[in-house]
């Protein structure tokens, strides 16, 4: 019993599923989710302070605005206004160039001074951006008294030692600071890999899991902010971030939807790219196309030409005489087909006018600067070769930046890039795509496609960055100044659509019992290899605990393991490092790497020599397609109109639910408003809010609703209600918030729209696919969404599922999908 006069200042309430803490102290005492209790020592700590974090952010004195531009006042400000309401999330949206990192070092220097903040936990994108955001704090100067930040405060890049007591502000990557809750090892190169290439290789990846580590406690940090809020951030390490009892706080120049909805809508500022440019703090750019015939339309190699046969894996070639013409489209060129000539006709065309129609006020003597994207670090060797072959130039005028070359190597070309006036084209595939700073650039080439739109708006960030006349002189001496960059487009990525997938699956026409086979008598192919891998995982996910014994009992480990080692054992970086260590060498060579590659791969297809397992394998994947019944409730009601004054009141009861809930009606913001173990489907989450429409004081059923309209709106309403539950709530939402200004079963529209997608389509579909393809249109229909997940149930599954779909559409499936989904929806 505790008495009126000494209440209780920490209130837990758990179950076996969460737990809910609330400071009394604090100035509006809010319950609050967190992952575990905190520490009888940090409760301690808490007690002997005169008062809480969150009653210490409502005395934070005005902004000091010397020195800083109106974007980042206004970004300061409302940061602080957002953790005065003691919101959990925020999220701040500044172009590239705009000053995220300084305005984030300033709000962590005021918490620090004014609401003496214990620690706070600065996230970026790849080891690389954690030096930099060092240096910034180094060099950042308090405006009190012009002593530097490392002067008053502790700041440090997270390594294995851990996290200090007296560190005020620890840096580090999202990758390093799950390897220290989990106690796993990571590699450096692992620590320089960025965020969005994570994404383009999540399609398999289950969310990181993490249990609690008394040596990093929850309340390790009271904020974390995460620079660049990419999607693999709420995707894949979720959980390490839900995992700290913290305010989070994002920095982005390119917001997508999940973005803003992970961070429950609470955009504090928004500076985007245009309002940069106007403010003169980036450059504007214009763009310029270089498109050749293979790239357009591909080609065909006839019958009887003697070709090289390139394995990208070990990069071994050999000689073979083709036995029938071989086709090949734009898409498959660096992927499937090597064509050097379309590098150089590309090269050369650039090379042709970059003086005469991109910057023809140039002398001619400085080519600008220019950042080449590759697609691979083979595709980026290819394109310097030739650079320096087409412009007659050695080693010093192009170089290759990428992972390939080492880190030191990389970093030193970076610096090179910025400063010497002989590197003119670097050349890249993923290393300065996003945060490095080359602000000399005036040239940005695509030589590749990029499916992520927000990837794609990192990529073209490179070249906005500003830079005074006189330094830009020194590297370009004969450019009056920098006022804008120019993008070539030499395969179509300002007009493709973005998608955001990336599949392992390289073998879509095998089945999964053949290609076991087929590794069994000797298929050691690196794609087979990986696409047993990918499939094997998702089989795992399936099982149950028994399921996984049966087959650990016969392979002699876990599936998992199995798949994860033939994945990472095909893995080409993998594979160079281990030919690094077998042979102690920094550059091994081509046979070496495939002996490192030969000297593995006997080892791990070594369980699926024994037929038993091949055949439980098999049969557990049989087993574990699952038949869904698809129907939903219905609400009947067997009146057939209603009274003008009935029909009001129902209307009016929806209106009033649609202001209610109008935070939530976003199906975005429905599954990312919930703690991570407690997401659903974005189906199941609009399911329940069709549940909330019938409980009081709406006491509701869509179906009455859409009647209702139909009685006072008849000229807007078209056809009959639907009958599914989630599509009804779809089209209902729609009408009454003015998305639509007719009424109409979702099925009809998606139907609609669908004919309209395939008359634009370029291509004359096959018959076969026709069905598939409408098989996709009546599942967006019934469920709103698709998913690839989707083609392992009815009714794909009972005509072949995944690998049916592979293998009638190819790499376009994805990309049908993506655009199928927000064509037949938006």
């Amino acid at each position: 019993w505790v008495g009126d006069d000494n209440p209780l200042p920490f209130l837990y309430e758990a179950t076996n599923v969460e737990i809910y803490f609330r400071d009394e102290r604090d100035p509006k005492p809010r319950s609050r989710t967190v992952f575990h209790f905190h520490q009888p020592e940090t409760c301690h700590r808490w007690l002997k302070e005169d008062t809480t974090f969150r009653t210490r952010l409502q005395q934070i004195p005005a902004l000091n605005t010397e020195g800083l531009r109106d974007c980042q006042i206004e970004a300061v400000t409302g940061l602080e206004d957002s953790l005065k309401q003691a919101k959990s999330r925020a999220l701040l949206q500044m172009a590239t160039g705009a000053g995220k990192t300084y305005t984030a070092v300033t709000q962590i220097y005021r918490l620090a001074k004014f609401s003496k903040v214990k620690r706070v936990l600065f996230l970026v994108d790849r080891g690389n951006l954690g030096r930099q955001a060092l240096k910034e704090f180094q060099q950042y100067t308090v405006p009190e008294d012009g002593r530097k930040f490392t002067e008053l405060y502790n700041v440090s890049i997270l390594g294995t030692a851990g996290i200090a007591d007296e560190t005020k502000v620890t840096i580090s990557t999202i990758q390093r600071l799950y390897s220290q809750l989990s106690g796993k090892e990571l590699d450096d190169e692992a620590d320089e890999h960025s965020g969005y290439e994570i994404d383009n290789n999540t399609f398999n990846k289950q969310p990181k899991q993490v249990s609690y580590n008394p040596s990093i406690p929850i309340e390790a940090f009271d904020l974390i902010i995460i620079d660049e809020c990419h999607r693999s951030i709420y995707n894949l390490w979720r959980q390490v971030l839900e995992y700290f009892d913290a305010f989070l706080v994002g920095l982005t120049a390119t917001p997508t939807k999940k973005t803003i909805g992970f961070f429950n809508q609470n955009m504090v500022s928004e500076y985007t790219h245009e309002d940069a440019v106007i403010d003169k703090v980036n450059v504007g750019y214009d763009i310029y196309s270089i498109r050749t015939k293979k790239t357009e339309q591909g080609d065909k190699i006839e019958a009887g030409t003697t070709v090289q046969i390139h394995d990208k894996l070990t990069r071994k070639k050999r000689l073979e005489i083709l036995d029938q013409d071989e086709e090949y489209t734009g898409k498959q060129i660096d992927r499937s087909i090597i064509a050097p000539n379309q590098i150089i006709t590309i090269i050369q065309t650039f090379k042709d006018r970059v003086f005469t129609d991109i910057f023809p006020n140039r002398s001619g003597e400085w080519l600008p600067k220019t950042l080449i994207f590759a697609k691979d670090d083979d595709h980026a060797e290819r394109i310097v070769n030739t650079v320096r072959e087409v412009f007659g130039e050695g080693n010093n005028f192009c170089k290759k930046i990428t992972y390939k070359v080492g880190k030191k190597i990389a970093e030193n070309t970076i610096t090179e890039f910025r400063t010497s006036p002989q590197l003119r084209v670097g050349v890249t595939v993923d290393m300065i795509a996003t945060g490095t700073d080359i602000r000399p650039l005036e040239i940005v080439m695509f030589m590749r496609d990029v499916k992520s739109p927000a990837y794609y708006e990192q990529m073209k960030g490179r070249g906005t960055r500003i830079i005074s006349q006189d330094e830009f002189r020194k590297v370009t001496p004969d450019a009056k100044g920098k006022a804008r960059f120019v993008l070539i487009d030499c395969v179509g990525v300002t007009e493709s659509d973005k998608t955001e997938s990336k599949s392992l699956e390289s073998k879509p026409s095998v089945s999964t019992e053949k290609l076991m086979q087929q590794i069994a008598r000797g298929d050691r192919h690196s794609d087979s290899l990986r696409s047993l891998g990918n499939r094997l995982i998702r089989l795992d996910i399936k099982l149950d605990a028994q399921q996984r014994k049966q087959i650990a009992k016969l392979a002699g480990k876990p599936l998992a393991l199995i798949a994860g080692e033939l994945i990472h054992g095909t893995n080409e970086e993998t594979l160079v490092e281990q030919a690094q260590s077998q042979f102690n060498t920094e550059n091994p060579t081509e046979q070496q790497i495939q002996q490192a590659f030969e000297s593995q791969t006997d080892e791990l297809v070594k369980p699926f020599h024994n037929p038993d397992l091949r055949e439980l394998i098999e049969a557990l994947r049989r087993d574990n397609e699952q038949i869904i019944d698809e129907s939903a409730d219905e609400l009947l009601d067997d009146k057939q109109g209603y009274s003008q004054e009935k029909a009001e009141s129902y209307i009016k009861s929806w209106e009033q639910f649609i202001k209610d809930h109008q935070d939530e009606l976003d199906a975005i913001q429905l599954i990312y408003n919930q703690p991570y173990q407690q997401r659903h489907l974005s189906y199941e989450q609009i399911e329940k809010l069709a549940e909330e429409i019938e409980q009081p004081p709406y006491n509701l059923a869509p179906i009455a609703v859409w009647k209702a309209y139909e009685q006072l709106e008849k000229a807007k309403v078209k056809g009959a209600p639907p009958e599914k539950l989630l599509t009804n709530i779809i089209s209902l939402i729609r009408f009454s918030t003015g998305l639509s200004n007719v009424l109409e079963p979702f099925n009809e529209l998606v139907n609609n729209r669908f004919e309209n997608w395939i008359n634009q389509q370029a291509i004359d579909f096959k018959p076969e696919q026709l069905q598939w393809l409408n098989k996709i249109k009546d599942q967006i229909a019934q469920n709103a969404e698709m998913t690839v997940e989707d083609f392992e149930y009815t009714p794909f599954n009972q005509d072949g599922g995944l690998l049916k779909a592979k293998e009638l559409f190819g790499n376009d499936l994805d990309e049908i999908i993506q655009e199928l989904n927000g064509y037949l929806i938006a």
